[in-house]
């Protein structure tokens, strides 16, 4: 397919969902409306988010793999001439994959909310919302402006605070507001470093930039953008300390809006990294790159022993929650691959990065499925009084909680080993310039932790599917794996053998891409 066909298909793909916003605030004709409106927006959900995603799976049909380095499908349009603003986008081997896995999980979180739809107002509002989600996040994967990716950063914040806020369970108002102010005062920082860069260089596109890899700009401006970037990035990432508002969104939010939030929103803050910071300030990032790090590896085993406290039998602890602070400890492998500053690393950021979004996307679905059936994620409520032995009750959803804990672990043959083993080999042998001695110690922190992780999960395996000793006994059959929740979670459970079997599918789209952002290092 010719570079324009592909402009077009990406065009689509990131106008569509707001135009299908705007269509299902709209009344349904009558020929649609099936058994009454209610249905009838869900299904024009499904619609539109399916189609989003067969445009992206077209996109990258028609995508030239023999040159992953260079952005395809572009368009650049002056937008704003006065502040050298232009509607630039396009793709490359870094955003693609990420774009083909936001369209994919929006459309499954679509279909789930058509069969399952979250308790709350009804549903006009919420396809509206999940729409302009899945734009905004598009639109941050595919945008190539600073100031454009700043508007579509934000936009994501607002219907997610919605989302949580109006559809959410237990404390949802004080944990959509957590949530809102960290990110909010987060991007406020980061577009003070975005506004230097772009005055300083004289422009704010990100292909430039990226070309030109910091020489027009002085260490300490770069210092400085570096510094205020990372800290808005580091927010959304979530790195420690600045990740206590997830664990509370996480718990409060409807399952889709978990799926989402941890499956493609947490990506963009480890994607402007890549995309940003590395080759546009290369100078800052490698006098910050070992911070980085060291606060990586503290939140890799922070996340762990705060997992390992919530799987223990008595202390009450919430299994959304507890898959929340496990995302804490996978997005620290990520920050750690590209605090490298390697191709091996940053690489296997990115990896981690997809990998991260379908296991953990498939887990926050089956926990949903559990809170379903049971009434509770309480860990001790599920694994004692009424919830002992998983599989002998539910054989099919306790094999895929368990197929999905152990690709969360990194067993290898699945999607989750690939990402972290490369993070941990990049780090080994750090960047020119970068003290060995500490990123061995930093590797060697962050193996322990892939130890801790295999404890907690195990634990969680063998609590829930096996049932608390002293409390397991004879309970009626539960309702096993649906067709709809089937069509939802076998794409993902899927996806996850198949990068796991065959990493060079996602690797060779990645790595002539970031040797480019490198500088071709």
């Amino acid at each position: 397919m010719n570079d324009t066909a592909l402009q077009y298909v990406l065009a689509a793909i990131l106008v569509l969902p707001l135009l299908g916003a705007v269509g299902a605030l709209l009344p349904a004709p009558p020929g649609l409306r099936g058994r009454g409106p209610d249905q009838a927006v869900l299904r024009h959900g499904v619609t539109v988010t399916g189609a989003v995603l067969v445009l992206a799976v077209v996109l990258a049909a028609g995508f030239d793999h023999d040159h992953p380095a260079r952005m395809q499908a572009t368009t650049d349009l002056d937008w704003i001439p006065a502040l050298r603003i232009h509607l630039h986008l396009g793709v490359d081997g870094i955003s693609l994959p990420l774009l083909v896995l936001t369209a994919l999980l929006t459309f499954l979180c679509a279909l789930y909310s058509y069969f399952r739809m979250p308790d709350g107002p009804r549903p006009r509002a919420f396809v509206a919302l999940l729409l302009l989600l899945e734009g905004g996040t598009l639109a941050s994967f595919a945008v190539l402006d600073l100031i454009l990716f700043f508007l579509a950063f934000e936009t994501v914040l607002v219907p997610m605070y919605f989302l949580i806020s109006r559809w959410g369970g237990a404390d949802r108002e004080r944990s959509a507001l957590r949530f809102i102010v960290y990110t909010l005062l987060g991007s406020v920082i980061m577009l003070l470093g975005l506004l230097l860069i772009g005055v300083k260089a004289g422009t704010f596109d990100m292909v430039a930039l990226a070309t030109d890899n910091g020489s027009h700009l002085g260490h300490t401006t770069q210092l400085v953008a570096v510094l205020a970037i990372g800290l808005g990035l580091a927010v959304k990432a979530p790195m420690w300390p600045l990740h206590s508002w997830l664990p509370d969104a996480h718990t409060a939010a409807p399952t889709v809006g978990s799926v989402l939030l941890a499956g493609v929103l947490l990506k963009m803050g480890t994607y402007g990294l890549v995309r940003v910071v590395l080759p546009i300030a290369p100078g800052g990032m490698h006098t910050f790159a070992p911070y980085l790090a060291a606060f990586a590896v503290v939140g890799i085993v922070y996340g762990s022993l705060a997992c390992l406290a919530l799987a223990r039998q008595g202390n009450g602890g919430d299994l959304k929650r507890l898959i929340a602070y496990s995302s804490v400890g996978h997005m620290g492998f990520v920050l750690l691959g590209i605090a490298s500053m390697t191709r091996t690393g940053v690489n296997g950021a990115l990896f981690a990065n997809v990998a991260h979004g379908l296991i953990t996307g498939l887990l926050f679905f089956l926990v949903g499925a559990l809170k379903d059936r049971y009434g509770t994620s309480d860990l001790d409520r599920l694994a004692g009084q009424g919830g002992a032995a998983l599989y002998g009750r539910a054989p099919r959803l306790g094999g895929l909680l368990a197929f999905g804990a152990v690709a969360s672990l990194g067993l290898p043959g699945l999607a989750g080993f690939w990402g972290e083993m490369l993070a941990m080999f990049g780090a080994f042998e750090p960047g020119a310039g970068l003290s060995r001695p500490a990123y061995v110690t930093f590797t060697a922190i962050a193996a322990f932790g892939t130890l801790l992780t295999a404890a907690y999960l195990l634990s969680v395996v063998r609590r829930i599917c096996m049932g608390d000793r002293g409390t397991a006994r004879a309970e009626p059959a539960l309702a096993d794996v649906r067709g709809y929740e089937f069509a939802a979670w076998t794409p993902l459970a899927a996806l996850t053998v198949l990068a796991g079997l065959w990493p060079a599918l996602l690797l060779g789209l990645t790595d002539p891409a970031v040797r480019s952002l490198l500088g071709g290092s």
